[in-house]
């Protein structure tokens, strides 16, 4: 017996060591995108959720019925981060889209390496502001600011994102102005940057240029985690922004799947 033990103890800890939680997040896209085309009454969500549930109750560490002892291993610690914006992806979301954008969005999942398949599951957010240069940000509607510009990529979307003051002074035409050389040079690196992104790409994205509270605001909005809602009970800070949608924050959706996890 000890000896058993002993033998699933080595086994668990090599597949820790040898697990590639990226590459993981593609290999679930893919087959989550499989079988909603090929199984009539699949449920995605129920199936994706399931599937991280029983990984994190093999894998993770904890007490029985204590969520808050629950951890996860450096190699698996992002991967729930990659199931829940899958939950909100394209790939299982399908409502709003046409089947043939539909096919096209899993026909180049299915094409793409990991690197690029992983940024279609999770974009990458950018931001840019007067107090630093580029860096990246969580994808979270915390991110949101009114002197900070965001440049989102998506694979299939750029989308680059006026803070609500930020739009003011470009609509007023500050950086035309001498004066405002910073702020011209501001406005013009995430562009830049976009314009980089989609070159370098194909099939070429599309390129969303929003401002804060404006209609197309949607691009940037939907694949934000929404931590600040309209029903939430801390406002947004100053000059933030919440997003209007009854869909689960990720902290929440990573306590129930702590308490699911150790029962």
């Amino acid at each position: 017996m000890g000896s058993t033990l002993c033998n699933m103890c080595e086994e668990r800890t090599d597949l820790i060591a040898g697990f590639d939680q990226e590459a993981a997040a593609v290999v679930m896209a893919r087959q989550v995108s499989f079988k909603m085309e090929t199984e009539a009454d699949f449920d995605p969500i129920r199936w994706l959720d399931k599937s991280l549930i029983h990984i994190c109750s093999r894998f993770g560490d904890y007490q029985k019925d204590t969520p808050s002892s629950f951890t996860l291993s450096p190699r698996f610690s992002i991967f729930p981060q990659f199931m829940f914006h899958l939950r909100r992806s394209q790939f299982v979301q399908v409502f709003g889209n046409s089947p043939d954008e539909t096919a096209y969005f899993r026909m180049i999942l299915n094409r793409e390496n990991v690197a690029n398949s992983v940024v279609m599951i999770q974009p990458s957010l950018i931001s840019y502001s007067f107090h630093s240069g580029p860096e990246p940000v969580l994808l979270d509607v915390a991110a949101i600011a009114a002197d900070r510009i965001l440049l989102l990529d998506s694979y299939f979307t750029i989308v680059v994102f006026h803070g609500s003051t930020i739009a003011q002074w470009r609509k007023a035409g500050y950086h035309e102005q001498p004066e405002h050389q910073a702020f011209a040079q501001l406005l013009k690196s995430p562009r830049e940057d976009a314009e980089a992104i989609i070159r370098e790409r194909f099939p070429v994205p599309r390129l969303v240029i929003c401002d804060q509270y404006g209609s197309q605001a949607r691009f940037m909005l939907a694949k934000l985690n929404p931590s600040a809602t309209y029903n939430s009970d801390t406002p947004p800070i100053p000059g933030g922004d919440i997003i209007f949608t009854d869909d689960v924050s990720f902290e929440v959706f990573l306590d129930h799947l702590q308490r699911l996890a150790v029962h």
